[in-house]
């Protein structure tokens, strides 16, 4: 099983966080190479103006092939299997890895808009996909921990591109053609190992209807002797369903048995993306800077925030265990106390010599909270609160919800900050409070729970405590 989450997450999460890490250490050498391309090609300099708006389209591009990749991840995971659509994906990361890797030697910043889109594509397939097959795979039992998988890979993709990208390995001006075409190393190491273990359970007997099939891959995740309780969970979630087809995303809105669990991902979803964690990275660089750390270490000490979410996610494999209402919920409650102090430290920065010490505190605090809940159980939970027929197109919609959130956010974000400088924060720890108090009253706890046990508790909600 352990294994088995590595080989799914390594080209899967991983590829996006390490994709929207290493983009931010090239930002000036690629400046110099559309300067350098515009004028060879067009004997004139580049307009200050446009060279803005081609560095905009590759940086945010990325999150344009993410949304098309939540769109297309379910019916791939339907057609190819959850490990067939994995595989796939890969191609997928190749090719962008080639043409963004080509794209300096050829004079073709074309190119390096091309592949950006590519890995945008493929991380959107990976975030959707991913979550499915670990879900499908896991014992009960378990299934939090190595759901945890997702975050832990997403995490480490984010704190590896920080590493990579330090200008002594391949940030430096000759390199950064490389670190771009570096996301190849991931999708060849997937290729080659997750060949090794079988498709998902689930999939194979309740989509395939191949019975022995499932039985031969249920023995291999959970062994000989424990396989037969998860075989006969599938085969009441089978009977359940009574040959229902995998729906369509569209179908689950006119569906009032998922009504409750479609609102919940939705607002947990955005909830994750809304949450002021993009505004905390904005200001760690001023915050370090006003605690007097020189400007040239300042990559260094941002390496720390990668650290602290990635040991978050790993500590959360255990902290599982106490339920994944408690650590959502007390996440978002944290993440609310962290921006409360945040607002009042910045606010009166200059007032004390220790305050900024304390703006430096509520970064990591704020990073850790994140992925002691909403980091790591967005994810779990959305795998967990439908059942086989509905599960991939409630993927697709939870994966265009957050990208289209990313994208808002991206889009946004810049204005807030200018404009409510750090009483932005106000607005974010209003977000998270609201999040947690849905949380609270709606979500049942669903650690140790069957999916069709997670569904009879919806059940109360979408037609009422005495259905």
């Amino acid at each position: 099983l352990f294994l088995a989450v590595c080989a799914v997450g390594i080209g899967g999460t991983f590829q996006y966080g390490y994709n929207v890490s290493i983009i931010n250490a090239p930002t000036q050498h690629i400046h110099k190479f559309l300067n350098e391309t515009w004028s060879s090609r067009y004997h004139k300099e580049l307009n200050p103006d446009l060279l803005t708006f081609l560095w905009s389209v590759i940086a945010s591009i990325f999150s344009l092939g993410g949304l098309c990749g939540a769109l297309i991840g379910g019916s791939m995971a339907i057609r190819l299997g959850r490990k067939g659509a994995l595989l796939m994906n890969n191609v997928i990361a190749i090719l962008a890895s080639i043409l963004m890797g080509i794209s300096f030697p050829t004079g073709l910043f074309e190119l390096l808009i091309a592949g950006r889109f590519l890995i945008g594509i493929n991380s959107g397939i990976g975030l959707c996909v991913q979550p499915l097959y670990i879900g499908e795979f896991a014992p009960k039992h378990l299934r939090g921990g190595l759901a945890m998988g997702t975050s832990i890979f997403l995490t480490g993709g984010i704190l590896t591109g920080q590493i990579i990208g330090l200008r002594e390995l391949l940030g430096g001006e000759k390199h950064w053609p490389l670190l771009l075409s570096s996301s190849c190393v991931p999708a060849l190491a997937q290729l080659l190992f997750l060949p090794w273990f079988p498709e998902s359970p689930r999939y194979l007997f309740i989509d395939r209807g191949d019975e022995l099939s499932c039985a031969k891959a249920l023995k291999r995740f959970h062994g000989s002797s424990e396989y037969q309780r998860e075989m006969e969970d599938i085969q009441r979630e089978c009977f359940a369903l009574d040959g229902e087809k995998p729906k369509k995303p569209w179908q689950l809105f006119t569906d009032r048995g998922v009504r409750w669990q479609l609102i919940t991902v939705i607002v947990m979803t955005m909830g994750q993306q809304l949450s002021g964690i993009n505004a905390i990275y904005f200001y760690a660089t001023y915050v370090f800077e006003q605690a007097g750390i020189l400007a040239e270490k300042i990559p260094y000490v941002t390496l720390g925030t990668g650290v602290c979410e990635c040991l978050t996610a790993l500590s959360c494999v255990r902290n599982n265990y106490v339920g994944r209402r408690y650590l959502i919920i007390g996440g978002y409650l944290l993440m609310t106390l962290w921006c409360t102090v945040l607002t009042f430290s910045l606010t009166y920065q200059e007032l004390y010599p220790w305050v900024p010490y304390l703006s430096m505190t509520c970064v990591f605090a704020f990073i850790l909270s994140f992925g002691l809940g909403p980091g790591g159980i967005t994810n779990t939970l959305t795998a967990e609160i439908f059942v086989q027929s509905s599960r991939p197109a409630a993927q697709m919609i939870a994966g265009t919800v957050s990208w289209i959130s990313f994208f808002t956010v991206g889009m946004l974000f810049p204005f807030i900050v200018n404009g409510l400088k750090q009483y932005c924060f106000v607005v974010f720890l209003l977000e998270c409070f609201f999040v947690a108090a849905f949380i609270f009253l709606i979500i049942p706890e669903t650690k140790n729970k069957s999916f069709l046990e997670i569904k009879k508790e919806f059940h109360k909600l979408n037609f009422g405590r005495n259905a």
